[in-house]
């Protein structure tokens, strides 16, 4: 796999050695680093994909992992990144995902214009009661999203789309954690009443219906 212009990473060793034990060995064998990214590539595609689409999502993961191949020699662990480089290379995808706000908004707001389906559309079989629920669910969550303030967004999507805790998060967006929880507060608050007081954490189940 390359990473960048001219550098091509392969097969490593050691499966189980720590991200921040790749990243300091690819300082001296760049090959290494193809570890993190076997290990990362998926789970920073999905959380990609479902803030920008999977056509966007393939060039913002090769974008994130070259951008962290091209600064790997400034991850340092003792910082609070610690051995999991997951809130690195997130912050590093989020901040890229920054660069298309205006594509973000179109496709949420896209998601919540999308029509219910008709009787007629869908087998008798598939027409149940949770379905219809979710559909509605993802109209009004993509809405809600579109309105949310970009910074309460990438706070929100990290914990759930991402799986990051608050710490990590704070990690990925290099701010407090009392500031991730101040985010997250309202950003919950608001989906919640776009949701007409339902649990905002319907947002995981919502995204599994992309």
């Amino acid at each position: 796999m390359t990473v960048g212009p001219g550098v091509r990473i392969g097969t490593v060793r050691a499966d189980a050695e720590s991200d921040a034990s790749v990243i300091a060995r690819s300082r001296d064998e760049p090959e290494a680093f193809a570890a993190l990214f076997d290990r990362h590539a998926d789970s920073v595609h999905r959380y990609a994909a479902r803030r920008l689409g999977g056509e966007a999502a393939d060039d913002l993961v090769a974008e994130t992992f070259t951008t962290a191949f091209q600064q790997r020699h400034r991850y340092d662990p003792a910082r609070g990144a610690g051995a999991d480089a997951r809130p690195w290379l997130f912050g590093i995808a989020t901040n890229l995902v920054g660069r298309h706000r205006r594509a973000e908004a179109r496709r949420f707001k896209a998601m919540a214009r999308v029509p219910a389906l008709a009787d007629h559309d869908e087998p008798l079989a598939d027409r149940t009661a949770d379905r219809v629920a979710a559909r509605a669910v993802r109209r009004e969550l993509a809405a809600a999203l579109a309105a949310l303030p970009a910074r309460h967004r990438d706070v929100l999507l990290l914990v759930a789309w991402g799986d990051l805790g608050y710490e990590e998060a704070a990690q990925a967006l290099g701010i407090p954690v009392g500031t991730v929880r101040s985010r997250l507060h309202r950003a919950r608050t608001k989906l919640r009443e776009a949701l007409g007081g339902s649990n905002p954490t319907a947002l995981r189940e919502a995204s599994d219906h992309e």
